[in-house]
């Protein structure tokens, strides 16, 4: 196999940032362990604010991809980025459990903005059939910063639970310097852009909301991983902060394995129905073995396994969106479809903690776990395949002026516009 042509620079820029950022995302699994341990809030109360830091992130995600399309990828992600450094230092200096809940607010209202541009240029700036690729290395990229994350937060988890928000506050500082000194400028959107744009329609769209409800139901088991899983170590006589080592785990997996899988021939010969339904097989078995398993080494390795049904499914779930949206209009596609892991953000906390209050640790993953395997038999009747195949060699062109592969796609989806040049509105 021929070595894959290196991505854009614009798309390496950005992955180089995100990574920054993500160095300090740890902060976010520990809100709910802060409120409880430094605020004396109990796991009904702590998981209320939690809640209301998903439940901001909804509106977010929506305002991203509004934002892209009228002042710009680089602009959005800038604010958001700002307004999440300012949110986490007001979590991190709050005396009392009112503070603590603006702060989760206000980091829910920014915490997305960044989300849908930031996908939305991945997307945009390699061929469909390099989508698979291109989203799998965002994964990786994200999953690189990760791991140092989960060492800082084990380390600094130990001393104080608010210098990882102080942390995390930085990370996002440097991220949006990495942004504004390496994206070009916005560059802003025609009259008829602007025009095409109100007629792109989302929701109306079958197999988007198809995708959206199943991906909401994955993004609410994943918050689990997240959110609940300090408290459920706690729950089994161990530290909170263990948990950052069980994310490192998963992150270095993740690292690892991207290349390897990427270019596993049974596996990009798999269709989407059929990649998406073994990746939640193997998320089934990671969370079973949070379940069994006791020791360290147990529950490490149980980590690594969840992260390998992860990335399959970060990898091909975002492609898919990605083209099912007319040309341009992935912005608002990738918007839509990110508010499932809003919701999930706000229901994971509550169905979490009342999980582990009322039936224990093990009941809570056995629960997830099953789940998973629902998910997959799912994905293997409803889920809709995308157009076009992945490819993991060189970059590839389809052969056809853009605007004409968009109308070929559109006309699959059904979604056909009138005039196919219509489509091609900016979203950055």
């Amino acid at each position: 196999m021929s070595r894959p042509e290196p991505l854009p620079r614009t798309v390496r820029m950005l992955l180089l940032a995100r990574t920054v950022n993500q160095l300090g995302a740890f902060s976010l699994p520990f809100l709910t362990a802060l409120i409880s341990a430094d605020h004396g809030a109990g796991l009904t109360t702590a998981g209320l604010v939690t809640a209301a830091f998903g439940l901001a992130t909804i509106p977010s995600r929506l305002a991203g991809g509004y934002l892209a399309d009228r002042i710009g990828p680089r602009t959005t992600i800038l604010l958001g980025l700002g307004g999440c450094a300012v949110a986490q230092l007001t979590i991190a200096v709050s005396a009392s459990p009112a503070g603590a809940v603006a702060g989760a607010v206000l980091l829910g209202l920014a915490f997305e903005l960044y989300e849908p541009p930031s996908q939305a240029i991945v997307g945009e700036s390699v061929p469909e059939r390099q989508r698979v690729r291109a989203f799998s290395l965002f994964s990786a990229a994200l999953a690189a910063g990760a791991m140092g994350a989960g060492l800082l937060a084990a380390l600094l988890g130990r001393w104080d639970l608010r210098w990882l928000f102080v942390c995390d506050a930085v990370t996002c500082l440097a991220c949006a310097l990495l942004v504004r000194v390496a994206l070009p400028r916005d560059r802003r959107a025609t009259a008829p852009a602007r025009q095409a744009a109100t007629a792109v329609r989302p929701l109306r769209d079958r197999a988007l909301l198809t995708v959206l409800a199943l991906g909401t139901a994955y993004a609410l088991i994943n918050q689990q991983t997240v959110m609940t899983l300090p408290l459920a170590l706690e729950r089994q006589g161990r530290a909170a902060a263990d948990a950052g080592l069980l994310f490192t785990a998963a992150a270095a997996t993740t690292v690892l394995a991207q290349p390897l899988l990427v270019r596993a021939r049974r596996l990009t010969r798999l269709s989407t129905r059929a990649a998406l339904a073994s990746a939640h097989v193997l998320l089934a078995a990671g969370l079973t073995g949070y379940a069994l398993g006791r020791s360290l080494p147990a529950l490490l390795a149980s980590a690594a396994v969840w992260s390998l049904g992860d990335l399959l499914v970060m990898g091909r779930v975002y492609a898919l969106v990605t083209s099912l949206a007319p040309a341009g209009a992935s912005g608002r596609y990738l918007a839509v479809f990110g508010c499932g892991w809003g919701v999930a953000a706000t229901l994971a906390p509550l169905l979490g903690t009342q999980l582990l209050a009322r039936t224990g640790v093990t009941a809570l993953w056995c629960t997830m776990a099953a789940l998973c395997l629902l998910l997959a038999a799912l994905h293997l009747r409803v889920t809709p395949e995308s157009p076009v195949a992945p490819s993991y060699g060189r970059l590839q062109s389809t052969g056809r002026a853009p605007w004409r592969a968009s109308r070929s796609l559109a006309r699959l989806n059904g979604r056909e516009p009138k005039n196919p040049r219509s489509a091609d509105i900016g979203d950055g």
